[in-house]
């Protein structure tokens, strides 16, 4: 067998008589050992890498089988051939490094590939979640760290390490130094790290590194092993966009470090003319203060074709103006563009916006929108759709597009808020997103 399948894979696509022929004869006691034989479950780019190395970096879309495959290496050095004494050479102490403790936990430890639900009942690690350590019947023990806290990695020393989702880790840095300061136990330490990939310099100095081993990996590898509910919805939402290239095909973005978006792409979405629209929305982004020094009061107004796409038709935004300034301002957009909604985000303001703009036109369609998840997050799904083509802008919007292509999981450069892409953003969600879980809106 010279392709990536697994052996199960190999076998399952065989016709019902040599899989029969295959499988006959095998008793309940084989089937049992075969259900943990991880050698036949896994996939050529599963399994470690041949010859010398110091860490197996695995960058890979979501659902590829990230978490199984570390497992897996962990059970085969702790377990060997005979589970009941540790194998010669095993590792003593291991470390399992997630973003988060409650992370490690529900994923690492106790989550559906983890590694308790891996292992055979006959020899189940036993966890103390109050000291956070895993402790397997040899004696083999694993300690659970959270990038949140790398000083807690000061100290322990290693022999191995799982380092899981790396490019979420908070202080990844820090975390990362003091995870290797402490892998000096052993004869041949090591680290595995797992994760969706970001563009980040340590993971660039990684790939770079001669000592490392890089397996790249895309959801479709584990095709056969994920619903088809998982592919309408995650998959079918990101597949062909830039983001999809990262979260399905696990490549590291080069051509716009850290942007949701880039110049080539809103140039390649631009038109002169317009169609007639089913509905049209004014978004609005309401500053907390006024006056010289005030953030900009976003506001974008969008409209819907019949071809379910959304155009950016104005970018009205304005800066400086009291409340009373920007709610005309807000309101005039609507009345030219005979506007159906005003959709306006209600976090700092609450039924005061409200309020505010009723108290100008008692009559206009009103809906308050409040941000539960962070801007960039909220960004992601419309970035998707822009680059679905999904998103147009008529004409060129200078300061709008400026803040698109700069905004990043950091923000905008020097701290700005991001006022005319979060209305922007408010204005596509209500168009094509109101119906989906991201951006979460609900009424006030």
């Amino acid at each position: 067998m010279t392709d990536n399948r697994s052996l199960a894979e190999w076998i399952s696509a065989l016709d019902l008589n040599r899989r029969q022929e295959l499988l006959k004869g095998i008793t309940e006691e084989e089937c049992d050992a075969l259900y943990y034989d991880w050698s036949f479950w896994a996939r050529k780019n599963q399994l470690p890498p041949e010859g010398i190395w110091f860490c197996w970096l695995i960058l890979a879309g979501r659902g590829f089988g990230k978490t199984r495959t570390a497992v897996e290496w962990i059970r085969n050095m702790v377990e060997g051939d005979s589970p009941l004494k540790a194998p010669k050479g095993a590792p003593e102490r291991i470390a399992l490094v997630a973003d988060t403790l409650l992370d490690g936990k529900l994923t690492m430890i106790e989550g559906e590939s983890g590694l308790l639900a891996a292992t055979h009942k006959d020899f189940m690690p036993v966890f103390n979640s109050s000291n956070k350590k895993l402790i397997w019947p040899n004696g083999i023990q694993a300690f659970l760290y959270s990038a949140e806290s790398p000083d807690q990695l000061r100290g322990p020393q290693h022999h191995v390490a799982w380092a899981d989702e790396m490019a979420k880790w908070r202080y990844i840095e820090d975390t990362w130094s003091n995870l290797l300061l402490g892998l000096r136990l052993g004869k041949e330490p090591k680290v595995l790290a797992t994760t969706t990939p970001r563009n980040i310099p340590l993971l660039r100095r990684l790939v770079e590194d001669k000592s490392t081993r890089v397996i790249r990996g895309s959801t479709y590898d584990n095709l056969s092993n994920l619903p088809q509910s998982f592919f309408n919805q995650v998959v079918g939402q990101y597949e062909g966009t830039r983001i999809g290239r990262q979260e399905i095909y696990g490549e590291i973005l080069t051509d716009v470090p850290g942007a949701l978006w880039n110049r080539d792409l809103l140039e390649s979405i631009r038109v002169r003319q317009v169609p007639d629209f089913e509905r049209v929305v004014v978004a609005v982004d309401p500053p907390v203060t006024s006056g010289k020094k005030a953030d900009t009061c976003g506001i974008i107004v969008a409209g819907l074709d019949s071809n379910n796409r959304a155009y950016i038709l104005e970018d009205n935004s304005v800066q400086g103006l009291s409340p009373h300034g920007w709610a005309k301002a807000a309101l005039a957009a609507y009345h030219m563009f005979d506007a159906d909604r005003l959709v306006a985000e209600v976090n700092n303001g609450g039924e005061l916006v409200e309020s505010l703009l009723r108290q100008i036109d008692p009559d206009v369609s009103y809906r308050a929108v409040r941000a539960s998840r962070g801007k960039v997050l909220r960004a992601e799904p419309v970035a998707a759709l822009y680059e679905q083509g999904r998103v147009l802008h008529k004409g060129f919007f200078s300061e709008l597009e400026d803040q698109m292509c700069c905004l990043t999981g950091e923000g905008l450069d020097g701290g700005k808020s991001p006022d005319r892409v979060d209305a922007m953003v408010w204005a596509v969600t209500e168009l094509l997103l109101k119906t989906q879980s991201r951006p979460q809106i609900r009424n006030i």
